[in-house]
């Protein structure tokens, strides 16, 4: 017959086994690891409803940043309340490099900044770029604006990360009454 209070050696080893695994977990977690693919997609509160406003030449741009937004947990153009991430700048270039082969390399440069509903900028000025380029035979089948179109795609892709990515980290600097809105 076992006597009250005693554990086996059976019961005790479990308990020890699950303290070192619950300790090793916590300090896994403490420490800021994650698993592959398990990274956390909460937004900061503040941007948790925003509003997107975009000038008809980055309309491009919308239907990604809003569905970047949103898997981060933001509810889009939802609230008139809400912040509204504003761009101000969108800049697409491309530059023709010529040659037997032609050389083409597009830019895209934008610059956003975030405000609040009454129009008041909260954030400073940020910018974010994305490059791409691609050659082609002058001789050859031209499948030029096919291509550029899907690198103009998938830049718009790229930049509309960049600014999720940014909103995510939640390290924008907010402007101030004596602090120009522009990044140098």
């Amino acid at each position: 017959m076992k006597k009250p209070g005693i554990l086996s050696r059976t019961t005790l080893r479990h308990l020890s086994l699950s303290l070192a695994l619950g300790l090793t977990a916590a300090s896994l977690s403490g420490c800021g690891f994650h698993l592959r693919g398990a990274q956390s997609s909460a937004i900061p509160m503040a941007y948790k409803n925003v509003q997107v406003d975009l000038p008809k030449q980055a309309d491009a741009l919308r239907e990604p940043l809003v569905v970047y937004l949103q898997s981060l947990g933001s509810m889009v153009n939802q609230d008139k309340n809400a912040p509204i991430i504003k761009i101000t700048d969108y800049q697409q270039t491309r530059q023709l490099l010529s040659g037997r082969l032609t050389e083409v390399q597009l830019r895209l440069a934008i610059t956003y900044h975030i405000e609040s509903s009454l129009g008041e900028p909260l954030t400073i000025d940020y910018s974010v770029y994305s490059r791409r380029s691609y050659q082609y035979d002058i001789a050859t089948v031209n499948t030029e604006n096919q291509e550029e179109a899907h690198l103009i795609e998938e830049m718009n892709l790229d930049a509309a990360m960049q600014i999720a990515r940014q909103l995510h980290a939640g390290r924008m600097q907010y402007a101030t009454a004596d602090q120009p809105t522009t990044v140098p």
